[in-house]
């Protein structure tokens, strides 16, 4: 028989087309995941957003049909879906469970579509690992949303990008010095290499650089350059640099621990280009705790946005750090901030806006999910390039992992498309106390 999920509120304000997503299973809801979206209806974030688009899709499926016995159809080969009203624990576990809470009604209620069915494979399905932790102890099967996780050899593979090669010293002389600064592919492959691999060859103790251009059918050197005053310190750096100062890749992630320089790299390319776009956004998600937007802070929306937009202002402080406050490249930067040409905003204001010839960096974009990710994508328009940047083993959002996020989804998904390049940034480069922190602590 059709197996029952039984679903967390945290697994529709992950995905609220997670109901889609189980099969010819049946999916219930109970009441108690119907009061806690109302709380999220209201707002301008991914979780509003995600709670109104569920409850319209409901509203849809249940225009004309009543809940029965089993629910109503969702249509196609899917299941059914029912709002189950909230139950009580058996007696035997209400000594278990005392506080009246939104997660023990959510678990009681499991428990008794479990043992009002028990021809059937019943599950609760939550992202939440306490309310897993207190479902094993209570004997209820309990799982995570697994849709859009990846597994450890994605993760892994998204640190090994680089392909360290040997040559013969000839090609690698004409890559480095000759004069298109090129190789054939097949002097180092037997078949063609997917679109913007990297390439690391030793030539006489020195390090050179390449990426295949798939347009030109070649392996072109990948040149240290400079950007608004800032250089590449290592080999990871100057492919970072690189691929945010492409025009013909207009899609860009950067991952990568604290330090490695990945958003400084990213706002030096993008104020580099800055004649090239209208404007320069510089974004980042809103994390507040309980899931709250940043409304509740006390003061008007630049003080509200005060402690997300610091840690953007602090690598714009160190570009302009590089020149005298009265050169020209200091003036530019004053007058793009006053003509808001360069904006820093948090991604919540983002959201609706139909982003044509901007350079728009997300950076923290770990703690975003890869519905949020594919919504911001979605919004570019001509001429616009998009650079992702985040730590996918930092992550402050409760739901999601280094398996799960919006970055490490999109590594996955865009690998191999002409379009999309990823660098995964090893050496951090702030400071020698920052990099034995992040290694030993």
């Amino acid at each position: 028989m059709a197996k029952i999920f039984v679903l967390d509120t945290n697994i529709i304000l992950h995905d609220y087309k997670s109901v889609k997503s189980f099969q010819d299973n049946d999916i219930v809801i109970p009441m108690a995941v119907v009061e806690e979206l109302d709380k999220f209806k209201k707002g301008n974030d991914a979780l509003s957003f995600n709670a109104r688009a569920f409850m319209r899709e409901i509203t849809k499926l249940t225009d004309r049909n009543k809940f029965g016995k089993r629910g109503v159809p969702l249509g196609g080969k899917l299941g059914f879906i029912k709002i189950e009203p909230n139950h009580p624990f058996a007696p035997e576990f209400q000594d278990l469970f005392k506080d009246d809470i939104q997660d023990h009604r959510i678990l009681s209620t499991a428990m008794w579509v479990r043992d009002n069915n028990p021809d059937r494979f019943v599950a609760l399905v939550t992202k939440d690992i306490n309310l897993r932790l207190k479902a094993k102890a209570a004997g209820m099967e309990v799982q995570d949303y697994l849709r859009d996780r990846m597994d450890d050899e994605v993760t892994e593979s998204l640190e090994r990008e680089v392909i360290q090669l040997e040559a013969s010293s000839e090609a690698v002389q004409r890559l480095a010095y000759g004069q298109d600064n090129c190789m054939n592919w097949r002097e180092v492959s037997q078949k063609e290499p997917a679109p913007n691999q990297l390439y690391l060859f030793d030539f006489g103790g020195e390090s050179i650089c390449a990426r295949y251009d798939a347009s030109r059918k070649v392996i072109a050197l990948v040149r240290s350059r400079e950007a608004y005053g800032i250089r590449p310190r290592n080999n990871e750096q100057k492919f970072a640099l690189d691929a945010c100062l492409n025009p013909k890749i207009p899609l860009v992630s950067l991952t990568g621990g604290a330090g490695t320089g990945k958003t400084l790299l990213a706002l030096a390319a993008a104020l580099e280009q800055a004649d090239d776009y209208d404007q320069i956004i510089l974004s980042r998600p809103t994390v507040v705790l309980g899931g709250q937007d940043i409304g509740f802070l006390p003061g008007d929306q630049r003080s509200k946005m005060s402690p997300y937009i610091q840690p953007l202002m602090d690598n714009l402080d160190v570009i302009k750090r590089g020149f005298k406050p009265s050169s020209k490249q200091a003036l530019k930067l004053d007058a793009m901030l006053k003509d808001e040409r360069l904006l820093i905003s948090p991604l919540a204001y983002i959201r609706g806006r139909s982003l044509g010839k901007v350079y728009f960096i997300v950076d923290e974009a770990q703690n975003l999910t890869p519905h949020e990710v594919k919504t911001i994508i979605t919004r570019a328009g001509e001429g616009t390039k998009m650079v992702f940047t985040g730590d996918i083993f930092q992550i402050d959002q409760p739901y999601l992992d280094q398996w799960s996020n919006g970055l490490t989804h999109l590594g996955e998904k865009m690998k191999g498309q002409a379009l999309f390049q990823h660098v995964f940034l090893r050496k951090g480069e702030r400071s020698e106390l920052s990099e034995i922190a992040a290694k030993l602590l």
